[in-house]
């Protein structure tokens, strides 16, 4: 349905110039539209309601205080003409981050105004669409004018990966105004050779994982630098015991047990729906549930795509090992499920072996597993495999001529290879033997001095051939990693 409003318009002062205005208002969407006979005299323009909502958005966040958290240890550097873009999982602190970076940048002097902050959650901005992504400009520059290619504009936008499309608007934003630009999102493809080429290399990216555990100390204001007095070494015990039960999600931390439980599962439910089912119009969810339960309950366990594809046949779910490829490979780019292949140097030979699966945080392993096939030596390997994944994305295992089987090998660039074994306790004679043979006899296929084996409590050093067996706790194990990969 359509109504014409005919709207009669006078300059001040010339009561002859005269315009005929109709107005077309179409009921179904509300939108106003002119058809104008025209003395050149007036020009009506209508303003897109999408500026007037970003706008609200803009000045609602500027009067917002910020929850900065505990600083994290992660250091984003911005190059100048390049996106600084950080990823990780839902609630791993992505936001919190970049609220710390925002502070920093208030209490050097910017001013707030130069700050401009979106949420691609909010579902004010659900209309927003790829050919509508310059009003968040207009939007901004309407605001403040007189900013516009005189002062730098900080502009940070939370998980973009929410909006299709958001490619060649940050490319254009960088090449056309004057600003610093900062990005978030749960998806591994913002690292991807795809994005680069879209951002015409105008992007840096960096990894956001839950709490390591020296950010964990952090977290109860534990000093963790440098050798530990008997005291310090004890509180710090203490403290690791708590982060194995609640896991590095910040949001859980000091949490009840019955509470910590809850959230994950929410954690879990809002990972496979949003960042899976909906993100990807999966036409099978329970699929996609049944599939992501297993792989948790077999965390740091062996699995193959086939062997995946016949458990979904036998729950009664049609979906071909096409889709069971692309269910991991989306877990993984929500990063939350990861894939650790065999060591060879043929890839072929890589992909087709058994791999080996691994979740985001050990303790959402323990909140949403059945609790009947995990055990504590699986979650101590989990939580190894995490904090090396912190600092290097490719982790593979190690398999020996003879057939025994390291957990952890870890190509390092420039210097030689981690290989990492990991044992809840060394305690049985049996456990002790078949775990240092395996760690040994990969050492010397290698040609390696060193091996490293992570326990629970034990802490010793064992001569294995021509090397030493390392046998450390997982506390100091995981203090003694450093923070970056610089």
């Amino acid at each position: 349905m359509c109504a014409a409003v005919l709207v009669r318009c006078s300059r001040s002062g010339d009561v002859q110039a005269e315009t005929e205005n109709i107005l077309t208002i179409t009921g179904k969407t509300g939108y106003i539209y002119n058809r104008i006979k025209l003395l050149p005299a007036i020009i009506i323009t209508m303003s897109d309601p999408m500026i007037e909502v970003i706008k609200s958005i803009i000045l609602d966040f500027q009067e917002t205080r910020l929850e900065t958290g505990v600083p994290r240890r992660l250091l984003i550097e911005t190059v100048h003409g390049k996106a600084a873009v950080c990823i990780g999982v839902r609630r791993s602190g992505k936001s919190t981050y970049m609220f710390q970076v925002i502070q920093r940048l208030l209490d050097s002097g910017i001013p707030r105004q130069n700050i401009l902050y979106l949420n691609f959650f909010d579902d004010r901005l659900h209309n927003l669409r790829q050919n509508s992504f310059g009003l968040i400009a207009e939007a901004y520059y309407s605001l403040y004018p007189e900013k516009k290619n005189t002062e730098t504009a900080y502009c940070f936008f939370d998980e973009i990966q929410a909006a299709p499309g958001w490619e060649p608007f940050i490319d254009r934003l960088m090449r056309t105004e004057k600003c610093e630009v900062y990005l978030t999102g749960s998806s591994a493809k913002m690292l991807s050779k795809e994005i680069a080429t879209q951002m015409r290399g105008r992007a840096l990216s960096w990894e956001m994982f839950p709490f390591s555990f020296r950010e964990f100390l952090d977290y109860k204001g534990i000093e963790s630098k440098g050798a530990l007095s008997t005291k310090n070494r004890l509180i710090v015990q203490k403290a690791f015991v708590e982060y194995w039960e609640t896991g590095g999600f910040p949001e859980v931390a000091g949490l009840s047990r019955h509470l910590r439980i809850k959230t994950h599962q929410e954690y879990l439910h809002a990972i496979l729906f949003r960042d899976l089912v909906e993100r990807h119009d999966v036409s099978h969810p329970k699929a996609v549930t049944d599939l992501a339960h297993w792989l948790v309950d077999n965390t740091a366990s062996l699995y193959s795509v086939n062997s995946l594809t016949g458990y979904l046949k036998s729950l009664g779910h049609k979906v071909p090992k096409s889709s069971v490829s692309d269910y991991l490979t989306w877990f993984e780019d929500a990063y939350f499920l990861f894939t650790v292949r065999i060591f060879d140097a043929s890839l072929a030979r890589s992909n087709t072996n058994p791999k080996k699966v691994y979740c985001i945080d050990h303790a959402l392993v323990t909140s949403v597993s059945s609790g009947i096939l995990v055990n504590a030596g699986h979650l101590l390997e989990n939580l190894v495999f995490t904090a090396l994944r912190r600092l290097h994305p490719e982790i593979y295992y190690y398999k020996t001529k003879t057939g025994r089987e390291v957990d952890f090998i870890v190509p390092i660039r420039g210097r030689s290879q981690m290989l990492v074994q990991v044992c809840e306790s060394l305690a049985e004679p049996r456990t002790r033997k078949r775990e240092t043979a395996a760690l040994g006899e990969a050492m010397t296929e290698l040609g390696l001095k060193t091996g490293t084996l992570v326990t629970r409590n034990e802490d010793e050093r064992i001569e294995a051939g021509n090397g030493t067996i390392v046998v450390v706790p997982a506390w100091r194990f995981l203090l003694d990693l450093p923070e970056s990969m610089a």
